[in-house]
């Protein structure tokens, strides 16, 4: 007797749910069983959600969220100040910097850590186009906001050398952050603290 299956669009529901991050075969069953059946699911919407994020991609200037390759809400806001230019691994760290209401400068976004374990050296990363902002953009400080972990610590030390023929003053935010860890694990009152109390980084001799 043939065994009875889903319907194929559950089927491929159920496929596609377990291709993201953290989601395992059940939890994929489960969540395909509540779009279809639940009342308050309403999928059509969030599937409306879905196609709307088709439309973002990076900040072509600082690597964050951006709709249709524009600049992002950040890089357009001209009441931000130029001279102060705060670089982090991933897009993501920059809304927990934003949200302490500190900081008014610019960001870059590199995009990662160097990592030899895992194959990511200097040129998979956005450090060419680091580079180019402090020719053009000439800030006055540069904050180095990168995690405390060894891959982190590997990559602001690889970027102050590189960054030491230009004349900006190179700090770091230290004060409150453990060793080992990133900035989306740091609440906001420790992150505030942590860019209140950079440190000014020795460039190397």
């Amino acid at each position: 007797m043939k065994r009875v299956e889903y319907p194929a669009a559950i089927k491929a529901l159920i496929a596609q749910l377990k291709r993201m991050p953290g989601i395992g075969p059940r939890s994929a069953e489960r969540i395909a069983l509540w779009l279809v059946l639940s009342r308050d699911a309403r999928p059509g919407e969030i599937a409306a959600a879905i196609s709307e994020s088709a439309r973002i991609s990076a900040c072509p200037r600082c690597g964050f969220f951006a709709e249709e390759s524009s600049l992002c809400e950040i890089c357009r806001d001209e009441s931000r100040t130029p001279e102060v230019l705060c670089v982090v691994e991933q897009p993501t760290d920059i809304l927990p910097l934003e949200r302490t209401g500190m900081f008014r400068g610019t960001y870059h976004s590199l995009g990662g850590r160097i990592s030899p374990l895992d194959h990511i050296g200097p040129e998979n990363l956005r450090i060419e186009a680091l580079l180019e902002r402090m020719k053009i953009e000439a800030p006055k400080e540069v904050i180095l906001a990168l995690g405390g972990d060894v891959e982190g610590e590997a990559t602001s030390n690889y970027l102050a050398e590189l960054l030491e023929p230009f004349p900006a003053t190179l700090t770091r935010i230290a004060q409150g952050l453990p060793a080992g860890t990133g900035l989306e694990s740091a609440d906001e009152l420790t992150l505030s603290r942590a860019l209140s109390g950079r440190t000014k980084m020795a460039k190397p001799n």
